[in-house]
């Protein structure tokens, strides 16, 4: 803790609620380690689509949590009002029907439903193929899918099948109805937005050459925003319905997703890489109304000068804070600082496992790809792709990269020319390795609750009976891991195998008592779906560990506590 004088300042008690706790409050027990946060807890698990309801609050979709909560703009609280254990699966995006009925675009299992305003669910539609951009014209309802040929088309929630109106849109996504009574939408792939009268007729382009476009929306009077995806935050104007001039101005919001005005003209935004609602000023100054943060994190690594690194699903992001080299110096400073704030180091998509190799970073994506990133020239490397599922990664003693590739059961070992060899094969669900002192891998199994080595090609079983154990990390003569279950920090002694846990009541999974609904696929539609959850570990060159708390959407660090000072 930070020290005003001669006096504590608890920053417990300053801080807001989580999304994983309702005090906010770190609930982590150790007797062994000090537990502190390196960054403030991400509220919002990820922010998609938004939409303000009759009630005057915005309701902002959560893809990657599979839940929609509600924010007042005023004082920034969050309610959750559809669950993780609802029926829908991955809401992408939401818009409100005359009666107060909010429909929601599930995109995963391309399903469309129905909220009544007394929080019933109706299946509206299951005809389409990842829905996502939705909008209502009273009491009628149209939707878009994204993906390359998609539909625009409308849903009849009291009955009947969808009425195309248009094909063709390369991926389309957040729309809205125009001043002129037409139907804005985008085609994220080909930079341009298109029209179309909402009774049917032919499409009309609207605007090229628009950058990354990932919504459309119309403020009060008349004027289009097109936002983009990218990481600059761009937000383009474009007076469709007066001189046809382009204003482009930048937020500086990584991965902007959506918008919405109020009554006021006051447009708030949301970040599918980040999270959190921001509002935007005409001049691109923006004011948080829910604090951004991180929406995993998955993996995490550090590297020699202390950067602490974090795969957070879209992007390669770094809470602002170094750890130094010093333990001595860390404990008087790092553990005291008040939790920080988080940056993006790098805008790489589908970022899961990652391990820190001197200067460079190793990444996998669930999606079948392995990369190396240079930080310092901001270049990427493809070393493997077509893997199933990998995810934990680490550099092994002969500087090849070892893989979990969780999908087909395996620990493959990939070297600098891309050549992939398999080191174990026939497991479960392997999710994460690591290597002891001697050079001897270790894999976790979060569906058979085991934790094995590898011994030329055969496995021995460490420890079973485990709950979900995921992220793995050697310090010592000792193997740590995260059983997400049970939300606690294992330690093995790889002398004697002596077991204990080091730490409880972790912030990682969901919420205390929300039992989630079935995973959602992790490919839909040939795009990527939801990929799973991923509780890293990783060890610090100072001796401490640090865990991907992906539960409240923070790294935590881990410091041990001295005996005797």
């Amino acid at each position: 803790m930070k020290t005003e004088g001669s006096k504590k300042v608890d920053h417990d008690a300053m801080v807001s609620p989580s999304r994983f706790d309702k005090t906010g409050r770190s609930r982590a027990t150790s007797s062994r380690w000090e537990v502190r946060r390196l960054n403030q807890p991400n509220r919002l698990w990820g922010s998609n689509g938004v939409a303000f309801g009759p009630d005057g609050r915005l309701y902002v979709a959560q893809f990657l949590a599979g839940q929609i909560s509600a924010v007042d703009p005023a004082t920034g609280d969050v309610e959750v009002i559809v669950p993780m254990d609802s029926p829908v699966q991955s809401p992408d995006d939401l818009a409100f029907g005359a009666d107060g009925s909010m429909y929601i675009t599930d995109l995963v299992p391309g399903r469309v439903w129905r909220r009544s305003p007394e929080g019933a669910y109706t299946l509206v539609s299951d005809e389409v193929t990842n829905p996502n951009g939705i909008t209502c014209i009273g009491d009628r309802l149209f939707i878009n899918e994204m993906k390359p040929d998609g539909r625009l088309m409308e849903l009849f929630p009291d009955g009947g099948g969808p009425v195309v109106l248009t094909e063709g849109l390369a991926m389309g996504n957040a729309m809205q109805l125009g001043p002129d009574g037409h139907l804005y939408y985008p085609h994220m792939l080909s930079g341009q937005v298109w029209r179309i009268p909402p009774d049917g007729g032919t499409p009309e382009v609207v605007a090229e050459d628009v950058h990354q476009p990932v919504a459309v929306r119309f403020d009060q009077g008349g004027v289009l925003h097109v936002l983009s995806r990218g990481v600059e935050g761009i937000v383009t104007r474009i007076d469709v319905h007066g001189t046809g001039s382009r204003a482009l101005v930048h937020s500086g919001v990584v991965g902007l997703d959506n918008a919405a005005f109020d009554t006021e003209n006051r447009m708030f935004l949301s970040s599918y890489a980040s999270g959190g609602i921001m509002e935007m000023h005409s001049d691109g100054r923006t004011r948080e109304i829910v604090p951004r943060g991180l929406d995993g994190p998955y993996g995490v690594t550090v590297d020699l000068g202390g950067t602490v690194y974090a795969a957070d699903h879209y992007r390669l992001a770094s809470p602002a804070v170094s750890l130094e080299t010093s333990r001595e110096a860390s404990r008087e400073s790092a553990l005291d600082d008040e939790p920080g704030t988080v940056t993006t180091a790098a805008f790489l998509c589908f970022s899961h496992g990652i391990a820190a190799d001197g200067e460079l970073l190793h990444l996998t994506s669930q999606y079948g790809d392995v990369h190396t990133y240079d930080p310092v020239h901001g270049t990427t490397r493809n070393r493997a792709s077509g893997l199933k599922q990998p995810l934990g990664i680490a550099v092994g003693p002969d500087g090849s990269l070892v893989v979990a590739e969780a999908g087909a059961g395996r620990v493959v070992a990939i070297d600098d020319n891309g050549t992939i060899t398999p080191l174990a094969e026939g497991l479960g669900h392997p999710v994460d390795v690591a290597f002891d002192e001697e050079g001897r891998c270790y894999v976790s199994d979060d569906r058979l609750g085991v934790v094995r080595r590898i011994d030329d090609g055969e496995t021995v079983t460490v420890a079973d009976g485990l709950g979900a154990p995921q992220g793995l990390a050697v310090l010592g003569d000792e193997l740590f891991m995260v059983e997400t279950d049970h939300r606690r920090l294992r330690a093995i002694s790889l002398t004697t195998g002596e077991s204990r846990i080091d730490a409880e009541d972790l912030p990682v999974g969901p919420p205390p008592g929300v039992v989630p609904r079935t995973q959602p696929a992790l490919f839909a539609g040939g795009m990527p779906g939801m990929a799973i959850r991923f509780a890293g570990l990783a060890v610090a060159p100072e001796g401490s560990l640090l865990l991907s708390a992906n539960g409240e959407g923070t790294v935590l660090r881990l410091t041990p506590i001295r005996t005797g000072a």
